[in-house]
């Protein structure tokens, strides 16, 4: 294993706010930020596989020298000018390979960007690869026949969570400053939850997710940040957020300088409802649970209200909701790949199993899952008149063996489909809330748990807000990995 040069070592270790302000100030230069996170890579990457398809260095080296030149002629591009990033590889990028995680899509180069990609290359940042992800995004564990297992930064025999389970791994180990993510399960979550990192689910239209071929109906997976911090966070969220006229749904208020504003609030007297494993509906690991609720002390510490609630739903009929709208989603974008007999062998047999169900629904049957989201909607408006934030454990597990491709038991109790041990990130979901994933602490086995913070409707700052409060008061994102050692 590689050596990281001491300056190297120092550079990857800066929070991204602080690498912003020294490589603006010109105290480091951008081919010194390249090469030591390049030196980072080359040292941590083999035994986790979180970063892939990376481009010739002569190509990025040539690409940080020229932000170099344009710092010496006072021309600054944004706050991520020099920034190393690894876009996800589901989301489109000009010029590199996305596979989307299928060998259906090896080797193909995008020709254009995402709009939030758009953004983070016009903010500065020089793309480096890409972050591993599993097949289609299906699944909260991050594996695919192209690029292979990408493992968990505190323990590599462990999962990393998925599907931005490369972009969580790759933070944990300080191989990049910032990274992006998506969320429709969980995405963005479960990998938080499962690194010791921050996973944001932005609101619906908070940043543009796109464009595709369905602007008006997506309004499931949503693009947003993860970082080691929230000040960290709300940096690159700044650069995703704002209106595109291809995305309709898209929202036109000034969300950059929302994002912009102070972290800090007075959180006396707020009022967080505690949801816990939803009354025992959802079959949780014993400790795991009991790690959560001890975090809540430190929701106290801060003058927070913490008071236990439970929602008056039926919960199952949420989940079979979930599911009829989720094979709806995702049959309608991927059915043409089931119908050609030589991409259809190439689909891993999750991928099958929600286009077949997709395919099956009738028009009464999707209008009447979509009947229940709104109603669930309405549930959580009704906790929010006694509650200012809902929190509840990110996962129902811990991170799991890496060469298995999901849990089939949860405390003894069998998952009846593939995804059914994540059902801890449906709520958030199905009622389109903004949702933190934040560390949450430690097992005895000295793999980490995550907290959900979930806030009222469009209450995205808010939400950071408490998140950074409750950072600096449970330390447990300072706590890095042995890997780093």
């Amino acid at each position: 294993m590689p050596n990281l040069h001491p300056n190297h070592r120092s550079i990857v270790s800066l929070d991204a706010v602080s690498l912003s302000r020294t490589i603006q100030r010109r105290e480091v230069s951008c081919v010194e930020v390249l090469e030591a996170y390049l030196a980072q890579i080359e040292q941590q990457n083999p035994a986790v596989n979180a970063i892939v398809a990376m481009p010739e260095r002569d190509t990025v080296l040539a690409l940080a020298q020229e932000r170099d030149a344009q710092l010496a002629r006072k021309q600054s591009m944004g706050p991520l000018h020099g920034f190393p990033q690894a876009p996800k590889d589901i989301a489109p990028v000009a010029g590199m390979v996305t596979t989307n995680g299928s060998p259906i899509f090896k080797g193909q180069i995008t020709q254009t960007d995402s709009v939030a990609n758009a953004r983070v290359r016009a903010a500065g940042a020089i793309f480096i690869g890409r972050t591993n992800s599993p097949e289609f995004g299906l699944g909260a564990h991050t594996y695919n026949p192209v690029y292979g297992i990408t493992r968990n930064a505190f323990d590599p025999s462990r999962c990393a969570g998925g599907s931005s389970g490369g972009a969580g791994v790759a933070l944990a180990l300080n191989m990049l400053p910032v990274a992006d993510g998506s969320d429709m399960m969980g995405s963005l979550r479960t990998p938080a939850a499962f690194n010791n990192v921050f996973g944001f689910r932005t609101s619906p239209g908070c940043v543009p997710h796109g464009p595709g071929e369905e602007v008006f109906f997506q309004q499931f997976s949503v693009t947003g940040p993860m970082a080691r911090n929230i000040p960290d966070l709300a940096l690159l969220l700044s650069v995703q957020v704002g209106f595109d006229a291809r995305l309709p749904l898209s929202r036109r208020q000034d969300h950059a300088k929302l994002f912009e504003q102070p972290l800090e609030r007075e959180l006396r007297g707020t009022r967080i409802g505690w949801l816990g494993n939803l009354g025992g509906h959802l079959p949780m690991e014993p400790e795991l649970l009991a790690v959560t609720e001890q975090a809540l002390e430190h929701f106290k510490t801060l003058d927070c209200r913490v008071e236990s609630v439970q929602p008056k739903f039926d919960l199952e009929q949420l989940w079979n909701a979930w599911l009829t709208l989720r094979s709806f989603t995702f049959s309608g974008g991927n059915a043409q790949h089931y119908h050609l007999a030589s991409s259809r062998a190439l689909l891993k047999p999750e991928a099958v199993w929600e286009i077949e169900r997709g395919l099956a629904l009738t028009g009464p049957e999707v209008f009447a899952a979509a009947k229940v989201r709104s109603a669930w909607y309405q549930e959580m408006q009704r906790l929010f008149e006694s509650f200012d934030f809902l929190v509840m454990p990110a996962t129902q597990v811990f991170p799991f063996a890496a060469e298995q491709h999901w849990p089939t038991h949860i405390s003894g109790q069998p998952m009846d489909t593939y995804h059914r041990w994540m059902q801890s990130v449906i709520p958030a979901t199905m009622a389109g809330l903004p949702t933190l994933a934040a560390p949450a602490g430690f097992g005895a086995n000295g793999l980490p748990v995550g907290l959900q913070i979930i806030g009222p409707t469009q209450s995205d700052m808010s939400v950071l807000q408490l998140g950074h409060a409750y950072d600096l008061a449970s330390g447990y994102s300072k706590i890095r990995s042995a890997l780093l050692q």
